[in-house]
């Protein structure tokens, strides 16, 4: 995975940064796996605007990814392709079985087309196999984590993430995984992971270049706040651009603190019995 600049022979390229797509064998999506995705605009069945800026896109297919293979289990499947997802941040992958089927997975840093993967308690330790929290070692890296177990793979799928299992509690059945965001949490030992790290690391590196692109990606401009009225935005005042501060501190669209070092989360969740150390990010 590269990234490339470009002349600045327009003004939305002096500082644009792109893809490559070396990584890239194949430009045509497998058929029996696609669908189309359409759009609303951010507005619900009332034509009420739900979701804020939102409107224009580029027409697109979307990839139907497997975030279970449950039922793929001991059936091992060789990687066909590495294609780009345009729903995603990472690249993935088309696996085919040996039982003839097909389907699409998150590719893996380091993967190569025609390795072989499988999802297997009994299968070696390698990037690419999907096991349970029980069966890989301490501090091995892993993606596409469950919350429970049988469930549904939901936990690190963007681009070059990963989280790392910290130690285990045999007694307790339990997997201490420390995340991205530096937060251990308690697992499930029978939770279902994929083994190494999600491909396309360089993603933090792209930029735009442009306002139009975001256009096609289904983003309107944001409105700054501060020139909203009151009815729309803490922020808002009667006069344009009034400053933040006229309202005591800095407030979200729906009314809470935004302050730096203010904690918006709940005290106390149901979840927190799970969370073994807090987050550093």
């Amino acid at each position: 995975m590269a990234v490339k600049t470009y002349k600045p022979y327009t003004p939305s390229r002096r500082f644009m940064v792109w893809y490559d797509f070396s990584d890239i064998t194949t430009n045509k999506p497998e058929k029996s796996l696609t669908k189309f995705l359409g759009k609303t605009g951010g507005r619900n069945n009332q034509w009420r605007i739900t979701s804020r800026f939102r409107g224009g896109w580029h027409k697109r297919l979307y990839r139907v990814v497997d975030f279970r293979g449950y039922d793929k289990a001991d059936i091992p499947a060789k990687v066909a392709s590495i294609e780009y997802d345009p729903y995603r941040t990472c690249r993935i992958a088309l696996l085919n079985y040996v039982d003839w089927e097909k389907r699409y997975v998150l590719a893996w840093k380091g993967i190569k087309v025609w390795e072989t993967v499988m999802t297997w308690a009994k299968w070696e330790i390698k990037a690419g196999n999907r096991k349970q929290l029980k069966d890989i070692p301490e501090w091995v890296n892993i993606y596409n984590l469950e919350i429970t177990p049988m469930s549904k793979w939901k936990l690190i799928k963007s681009a070059g993430t990963y989280a790392t299992i910290a130690w285990k509690d045999e007694l307790q059945s339990l997997i201490f995984v420390k995340l991205p965001s530096g937060e251990v949490r308690k697992f499930n030992e029978n939770c279902w992971a994929t083994i190494w790290e999600v491909w396309n690391e360089q993603h933090k590196n792209i930029v735009i270049g442009k306002a139009g692109r975001q256009r096609w990606k289904w983003r309107k401009p944001h409105i700054l706040w501060i020139n909203m009225n009151p009815v729309d935005h803490p922020h808002g005042w009667w006069e344009a651009h009034t400053d933040i501060w006229s309202k005591k501190w800095p407030k979200s669209f729906s009314g809470k603190l935004v302050m730096p070092g203010i904690k918006t989360r709940k005290s106390k969740k149901w979840s927190d019995k799970f969370i073994a150390s807090k987050r550093t990010k």
